[in-house]
């Protein structure tokens, strides 16, 4: 990791390879995850779809199944 580079917990948004990794949930979960209407967790940037991380946290912690 060079210098610059911020560390994933401290990111406010995240792709969706760096919530995977983050998560250990997998890319495609995720992507469908990020679908559902009214996701409390997507961040549109233009076509791209980032994870809000707190967000992502949040909902993770309170599921018992995803």
């Amino acid at each position: 990791m060079d210098a610059n580079t911020v560390p994933i917990h401290l990111k406010m948004v995240l792709t969706i390879r760096e919530a995977a990794e983050y998560s250990n949930i997998g890319i495609n979960k995720i992507d469908s995850l990020l679908k559902a209407p009214n996701c409390p967790f997507v961040l549109y940037v233009g076509t791209r779809k980032l994870v809000k991380r707190k967000e992502f946290e949040e909902y993770i912690r309170n599921r018992m199944a995803i």
